[in-house]
């Protein structure tokens, strides 16, 4: 029963990360298909209890679900307030992303 699990995690692992190149490739002439492939890939994440990649997660607005594509739909700042992080904003919803930046090494 494991190996037939880990085999079906796997394919939908593929067909994620397939779904988010799609979704890159034709935002410009179609947002609405794009909205849709992650549309689908979040789907197949949850129906098969996977995590989206993090790469990926960063992809797409967690509260309306948009494709984002930086200087299109959506805005990248570095914040310094509280602690430094990046602050993507989806310019369709107003949702704020924020990815916490970790300390610089002195080396």
């Amino acid at each position: 029963m494991g190996a037939v699990r880990r085999e079906v995690r796997d394919i939908a692992l593929q067909r994620i990360w397939r779904l988010f190149k799609l979704a890159e490739e034709i935002h410009a002439r179609s947002p609405e298909l794009a909205d849709r492939y992650v549309e689908l890939a979040r789907r197949i994440a949850m129906r098969c209890r996977l995590r989206i990649p993090r790469p990926l997660r960063r992809c797409f607005c967690h509260r309306c679900g948009r494709f984002l594509v930086p200087g299109v739909n959506c805005r990248v700042r570095l914040a310094k307030r509280r602690s430094p992080h990046v602050a993507i904003t989806c310019l369709s919803c107003g949702h704020i992303h924020r990815i916490p930046l970790s300390p610089r090494s002195s080396t």
